[in-house]
């Protein structure tokens, strides 16, 4: 019997979920972290918002340091970051995403194109993020299995594409570091990315 192109599992999400993972160096410590999402379907319902880790060792939430999340559905917002984000290798090793301050999000915009630099714009009414992404690479699909996932229940499908450059602002101040190299899938990949049409199946 061929196989069903039907997955059999349940949707747990589907939508866009860019990051930028910044160091100081290659092997030191996460300096600040973001993870853009726009999400198309779950049970949470639709959403947008970005979660940013400007202390990502410090277990503190915004205004004592700037680790938020903005975002205009924050049940969604607090289930991606408890099953999800918080498990994604980046975050996992940094406290800051356990005390992350959820801000009411007044607008979310995008600009630029995926052919050469985009950007994604978020609002609160104190804060302003700009995320950008440059000189970005060619679209790679990705099937990622449970077992090698990191929430190890869910497989993800999504479309990436990496960038040589990225940055992230609040307010108009940078986050500390720069674009490294990650470990992604058996290879090495840029930690500033695009992640689209990223749907996770729970198996």
């Amino acid at each position: 019997m061929s196989r069903s192109p039907i997955h059999p599992g349940k949707v747990a999400w589907t939508g866009e979920n860019p990051g930028i993972y910044l160091k100081d160096t290659q092997d030191g410590p996460w300096t600040g972290l973001m993870c853009f999402f726009r999400i198309f379907y779950s049970e949470q319902g639709m959403g947008s918002g970005i979660v940013v880790l400007d202390e990502p060792g410090i277990a503190k939430g915004y205004p004592e340091v700037a680790n938020f999340c903005i975002s205009d559905n924050e049940p969604l917002a607090r289930y991606l970051i408890a099953d999800f984000f918080s498990k994604f290798a980046s975050f996992r090793v940094s406290p800051g995403i356990q005390a992350v301050t959820h801000l009411p999000l007044i607008e979310c915009r995008r600009e630029g194109s995926t052919l050469s630099t985009y950007s994604e714009i978020v609002r609160s009414t104190e804060l302003e993020v700009v995320a950008i992404w440059k000189n970005l690479g060619a679209p790679y699909a990705v099937d990622m299995p449970a077992e090698n996932g990191p929430t190890k229940i869910h497989q993800m499908y999504s479309l990436f594409l990496d960038a040589g450059y990225g940055s992230v602002t609040i307010n108009g101040r940078p986050l500390a570091g720069n674009v490294v190299q990650r470990d992604f899938a058996g290879t090495r990949k840029s930690t500033a990315f695009l992640a689209f049409s990223e749907s996770w199946m729970q198996v």
